[in-house]
């Protein structure tokens, strides 16, 4: 029998994380279809992905809750059936089983706050917070005889960090772990913790993570590979395909601005001016970069609790043409936070643990299409980002076949 390989979530019972657990115990029962998952696309079809069967859900939470719980308020709210919820109930009480308090530290007041019954670990101090997180990993590995973890973050976006105070290398930053002044954000101790055991991480939130140079020179270190940052699902997916498209046809866009109003928990958080800031940085960044000049642009981000996990955005793009005529155009994008993120963190679980079967490490740049603002390259043309991947699959199909082939000759 295959190895299982686990799929650890931080923020294990946020409104993506469930979703993501409700859809893969569906995909188990074979009670959904694959809308909505890019490695179910043909063009994958020679790749040699994990069954969906060999996977164990697990991760960390700073919420006292329950994975049913969670998932009956999204079923309320329309995200998915109840009778898919119940259908699904042995595997979500199973993931509970696999739950640990999570770790807080430097995650700013508005994150500290959703832990109102101090259900977390309230590190002391950053290495403090790696072991508790190590420990929580190697006894998941320990209990369901997996062949690896892949983490990847879902938590609430964190406040910016000032890089420019840390070290630039691996052994520099290791030596400020034990001081509690230290400014690492619990997106990144995870990070490390993850990365020293050799597990790969993603990040899919706009927090820190794994991005310093001191990290990636961890992660060539122990021989694994990371990728990031904050899951690209809706209006910026839309920028990221429409820019380019202006572009080719040298229409000067001079201004683009995006208003998005949502509700749930992660509207919470991002309610809070400093939270917001780092979503909104990483929202606004590509236009400048597909376009090779930087038109005004406006991004903004409202909370409406009515809405839920239900989002809207709308655009409004003002643009030259022939002449100088100034043109606009606007979109409306509507569309379910969650249902949007789910199978992207399934897919990136995937990619991703395909590459670590591959012996690949440090950044996984072909993965860039997934992301708003990706590590290891400034591409954000999303025809050009998925090309890439277009290009790694090619390239992995060739490895798996010689390798495969290699291992007949041997037997024969």
């Amino acid at each position: 029998m295959s190895k299982r390989v686990g799929l650890w979530i931080i923020g294990a019972h946020g409104g993506v994380a469930i979703t993501t657990a409700v859809g893969l115990a569906a995909l188990k029962l074979n009670a959904t279809g694959h809308w909505g998952l890019v490695s179910q696309l043909p063009l994958f079809q020679d790749l040699k992905f994990i069954d969906w069967s060999q996977v164990v859900l697990g991760g960390h939470e700073i919420r006292k809750t329950q994975a049913m719980q969670e998932a009956i308020q999204l079923a309320e709210a329309a995200v998915f059936s109840q009778d898919l919820v119940k259908q699904c109930q042995a595997e979500l009480e199973a993931y509970d089983g696999q739950i640990r308090p999570g770790v807080l530290f430097n995650a700013g007041k508005t994150i500290e706050d959703l832990d109102s019954e101090n259900f977390s670990n309230r590190a002391k101090s950053p290495g403090e917070a790696i072991k508790i997180i190590q420990a929580d990993l190697k006894k998941f590995v320990d209990q369901n005889d997996l062949e690896r973890v892949v983490v990847i973050n879902l938590a609430s976006t964190e406040p910016g960090v000032n890089t420019s105070e840390l070290p630039k290398t691996w052994k520099e930053l290791e030596s400020q772990l034990n001081r509690s002044d230290c400014v690492l954000p619990a997106s990144s101790l995870y990070g490390i913790a993850a990365i020293q055991l050799g597990f790969p991480y993603i990040n899919f939130t706009p927090s820190l993570g794994s991005n310093l140079p001191a990290i990636a020179e961890l992660a060539m270190l122990s021989n694994t590979c990371h990728v990031g940052r904050d899951g690209k699902t809706g209006e910026t997916f839309l920028k990221s395909v429409l820019a380019p498209a202006f572009g080719q046809r040298n229409l000067e866009i001079m201004s683009w601005v995006g208003h998005n109003i949502f509700g749930n928990r992660d509207g919470v958080v991002l309610n809070d001016p400093i939270n917001k800031q780092t979503k909104i940085q990483s929202k606004d960044q590509l236009l400048g970069q597909i376009l090779g000049y930087q038109p005004q642009t406006h991004v903004s981000i409202e909370y409406i609790q009515s809405l839920g996990d239900w989002k809207t955005a709308w655009d409004h793009i003002h643009f030259r043409g022939f002449l100088g005529t100034p043109m606009i155009m606007t979109f409306t994008w509507q569309g379910c936070d969650s249902i949007l993120a789910a199978p992207l963190v399934l897919d990136l679980f995937r990619f991703t643990n395909l590459s670590c079967e591959l012996k690949e490490v440090g950044i996984l740049s072909h993965l860039s299409s997934f992301f708003k603002s990706p590590m290891g390259t400034t591409e954000n043309d999303f025809s050009k980002q998925f090309q890439l991947l277009i290009e790694w699959s090619e390239r992995a199909t060739e490895k798996t076949r010689s390798s495969n082939s290699g291992e007949t000759s041997n037997r024969v």
